[in-house]
């Protein structure tokens, strides 16, 4: 991360944040460049009064909307012929690919949606796999978005807020990410729960003694 800032810092006006759009247009793609770290950037260039902060979370949310909607269109309009190809199968390997689409397939899938911003070696293969498996744009595009208020802001703002503390801000965005991860695990227990105890009785009502 520290020579991306500095690399960064060597621009002024419009370039920090267009460079910063297209790095997270490029981590959309499934590039091995971490999306946090990007973010993380985005926020070290805000403290340092490099860029304004709430136009970077703008820019910032904007660069990860659409590194994932193409993703997302790439799945849905080329996605058989993109998994055949052996530079695509080394961006998203095909056991990731495999393993979102059997969690898409399931119930729940908008919830893997909102969380799968939350997991790093799977949100690309989330989203290419949503296309491929025609999961309608607006759902996707809404539950993202959603995630990516929390997400976007979070990192750039701690980062901004503490720059100087940046090991801390680090550990606690981790433990918050975790954390709503926690929480989507345990609403979908719930629901899961509240689905098989309404047909259990339902089934049971059913029966005739």
């Amino acid at each position: 991360m520290d020579l991306l800032v500095d690399f960064l810092l060597n621009f002024y006006g419009p370039t920090p944040y267009l460079l910063v759009f297209g790095i997270l247009l490029l981590c959309g793609f499934g590039v091995p460049i971490p999306e946090d770290v990007a973010l993380f950037a985005a926020g070290l260039l805000a403290y340092y009064g490099v860029v304004d902060l709430w136009v970077m979370i703008a820019v910032g949310f904007a660069g990860v909307m659409a590194g994932d909607s193409i993703m997302w269109y790439l799945g849905h309009k080329y996605g058989r012929r993109l998994m055949k190809k052996s530079f695509f199968q080394k961006l998203l390997p095909e056991e990731r690919i495999q393993m979102a689409s059997t969690r898409l397939n399931r119930k729940g899938a908008k919830r893997l949606l909102f969380a799968g911003r939350f997991m790093p070696g799977l949100r690309a293969p989330i989203y290419f796999t949503s296309g491929f498996l025609h999961v309608p744009f607006w759902r996707f595009f809404i539950m993202d978005g959603l995630a990516a208020m929390v997400s976007v802001p979070l990192i750039i703002g701690a980062v901004f807020h503490f720059g100087d503390e940046l090991d801390v801000v680090v550990r606690w965005i981790k433990k918050i990410e975790h954390g709503i991860l926690f929480i989507i695990f345990g609403v979908a227990v719930v629901v899961g729960t509240k689905w098989w105890l309404t047909h259990r009785r339902a089934r049971a009502g059913n029966i005739i003694p």
